[in-house]
């Protein structure tokens, strides 16, 4: 750990050094110090505090906090240019490293939103509003993980809190989180590289000592205690909002993104939060809107700063008079993953649930057509499992976001009706509801829906989706086998959409029973059965919004962020951040499914270059999807002025129909020797997943 002098509270150094290169041209300097916070038990947390253009020692502040594990002295490039526009609108800002992270002192959080984690919160937030530079109101921002806190803190209103503004979060762990999408297990990248990245010692010195080994390497990955946690329940209550909006009392701007697999979050908040409440969501994947990879970008922090002034500075911005909802309404675009615009426009909604929406209902036919008008005569609709189809459903990043290829390839194996051409154009925003009865043959069963606009060259864009757990029918938190054969409804919310389909389009709904590798498979093959017609017939409810008042917001044009010299981005790797999954192929031997998802990066910090790459394989058999495996490799090297560190990670993650078995390989190597090594090994039941 990098030795700091212990005193609760120390400027340990001006960092002039770190930031005269991106201020030399600036017209006020801008300075950061670091600080230790010490908690109750004594572990002192690492700081970086971020001073206001032309500060002066006796001056007093508000103060945004950042709170993450995500190692805020490699996070500074990132970090100053991002913060840049607060400090010179009159903020402080704190980026804090959470306990057992970074350069904080303490054993490595147990993991996301543990009460460890957001006890501390509370006691940095206190600390930052007793400073002699604060004066004393502390506002909260973030996106993804600081997101998702700054929501939770809220729930806990410390006092000092005075508003927070949430980017690309949830307030709902267990179905939107990255562990059981739509109730169902998920695998990807984040389990990979979190508990790795977590069990690193704190940049620049990475002193490899027994209080590292012990206090970090040595620390079980948190992906077992999710692996335990496989239904609804307490374990997700003690951080979600969902069920207990009474809580927040903080004022909260939640900012989402329709190629986000978080955003289902703004309409709930807006609709059910009590105290004061604003949203916005625009063309935008898990990116700040200021420099997302879509466009149209925006200048979020102008309106994060309005809010704050709102309510840390009290002053009367004129944001409480504006419309509390901001979205951008998004025209037709091809099936395109390299899309790099997105088409739309903004409009202003004045909350949640839109007053003027029709609830139209779109029925499912028997000759696979699509209408607003119900079939009379009751027909069923069979489907046979395919446990290894669904890669265009959830795309290369696997989640309900992102961009993601035609459908054409997964509708294929699907139960799939279509609209006629539509004789003039179609928008919906919100969150359609497949309303279906369904059977099947084995007690355990998923269903998956999607819609999607078809044009008129056969290019099939998905619009909306959703998946679910049959077991879940009843209840998340208890679940129930499907009973063989019998019937029984199943009424699925698809995750919050906007879409205008054009005239001379089709409207599509496709049905299937998996979405792999997006989607762990169930473990026995079956067959499904779907009504049509008749009282119990399938349906679409598709959220129409009529034509009227087009109030458009004015956003600003984002702000390019100055440069901090010795922080580089020598390879950005995938444009998502994250390992992408492009392919699936089959075995010949095996006859499984298979497809590798892969990324690199690497970046140029003032000590030496860091470099990541991973690789994740898929496999599943169509056969028997009980044994259905996912092996995943991820390295960090740290290239050193003295000494070259690589640190290592392998999961193996296989089931069969009773068990999950999980095991993780870490290592460390030392110039290419082997310094330090830890396996971790167990089977787990499965839970009705």
């Amino acid at each position: 750990m990098r030795s700091l002098k212990s005193t609760q509270y120390l400027v340990i150094a001006f960092i002039t050094t770190l930031l005269a290169a991106c201020s030399a041209d600036k017209k006020y300097p801008s300075k950061m110090t670091e600080v230790w916070i010490a908690m109750p038990d004594g572990i002192r947390l690492a700081a970086d505090i971020y001073w206001p253009d032309g500060s002066h020692e006796n001056e007093r502040f508000p103060v945004l906090l950042e709170y993450l594990p995500y190692r805020k002295d490699e996070s500074r490039g990132r970090n100053f240019s991002l913060y840049s526009y607060f400090l010179k609108h009159g903020y402080i800002v704190a980026r804090v490293d959470m306990r057992g992270t970074g350069n904080s002192e303490g054993v490595t959080i147990p993991y996301e939103y543990s009460d460890i984690e957001l006890d501390d919160g509370e006691k940095v937030i206190e600390w930052l509003s007793e400073q002699e530079w604060s004066t004393g109101s502390v506002g909260m921002f973030g996106i993804s993980w600081g997101g998702f806190n700054s929501i939770q803190m809220a729930m806990r209103n410390p006092p000092a809190l005075k508003a927070f503004v949430a980017v690309m979060s949830t307030e709902y762990l267990y179905q939107e989180d990255v562990h059981y999408m739509d109730g169902i297990m998920h695998t990807d990248s984040w389990m990979m590289s979190h508990d790795l990245y977590n069990s690193l010692p704190g940049a620049p010195d990475f002193v490899l000592d027994e209080d590292w080994i012990k206090n970090r390497f040595n620390i079980k990955p948190s992906v077992y205690t999710y692996m335990h946690e496989q239904r609804d329940g307490p374990f997700w209550d003690r951080a979600s909002a969902r069920g207990q909006y009474e809580k927040i009392k903080v004022p909260g701007y939640h900012i989402g993104g329709w190629y986000d697999a978080y955003r289902n979050s703004l309409p709930r908040m807006l609709e059910n939060v009590a105290g004061p409440v604003k949203a916005l969501i625009g063309p935008w994947d898990h990116d700040y809107p200021h420099n997302a990879f879509l466009e149209p970008r925006m200048e979020w922090r102008h309106e994060a700063v309005r809010w704050f002034d709102q309510w840390l500075k009290g002053e009367d911005t004129g944001i409480l008079d504006e419309p509390d909802f901001a979205v951008f309404i998004r025209d037709y675009h091809p099936p395109d993953p390299t899309l790099e615009v997105i088409p739309g426009r903004w409009r202003l909604e004045d909350g949640w649930p839109i007053q003027r929406t029709k609830h139209e209902h779109w029925f499912l036919h028997d000759d696979h057509s699509l209408s607003t008008d119900a079939p009379p005569e009751e027909a069923v609709h069979a489907s046979t499992y395919k446990p290894s189809m669904g890669l265009e459903g959830g795309g290369p990043t696997m989640w309900w976001g992102s961009l993601i290829p035609d459908q054409r390839p997964m509708d294929d194996l699907s139960l799939v009706y279509d609209s006629e051409v539509l004789a003039e154009p179609m928008e919906i925003l919100g969150r359609p509801i497949a309303r279906l009865s369904v059977s099947a043959d084995a007690p355990r069963a998923n269903w998956v829906v999607r819609i999607s606009d078809v044009a008129p060259d056969g290019q099939v864009t998905q619009v909306a989706g959703a998946g679910f757990n049959g077991t879940h029918r009843n209840s998340a938190r208890e679940p129930e086998d499907v009973v063989p054969g019998e019937e029984f409804p199943l009424n699925i919310e698809l995750h919050f959409t906007s879409w205008v389909f054009p005239e001379g389009h089709k409207v599509r709904v496709a049905i299937s029973n998996a979405q792999w590798p997006m989607l762990w498979p169930s473990s026995l093959p079956f067959s499904s059965t779907l009504t049509i017609g008749g009282e119990r017939g399938a349906l679409i409810e598709l959220p129409v919004i009529p034509a009227g008042i087009n109030r458009t917001p004015k956003f600003e044009t984002p702000q390019p962020g100055p440069q901090v010299s010795g922080y580089k981005t020598l390879d950005a790797g995938n444009s998502t951040g994250y390992a992408a999954i492009t392919k699936i192929e089959h075995d010949p031997e095996t006859g499984e499914a298979f497809g590798l998802a892969t990324n690199t990066g690497a970046t140029q910090y003032p000590w030496g270059i860091a470099r990541f790459e991973e690789e994740i394989e898929h496999r599943t058999s169509d056969a028997n999807p009980a044994h259905t495996s996912v092996v995943g490799r991820y390295k960090v090297t740290e290239e050193l002025e003295d000494r070259t560190l690589e640190f290592e990670q392998t999961v193996d993650f296989k089931s069969d129909e009773n068990n999950f078995y999980l095991k993780f390989q870490r290592w460390v190597m030392i110039d290419g020797e082997l310094f330090k090594e830890k396996t971790w090994e167990e089977s787990i039941p499965r839970d009705f997943q």
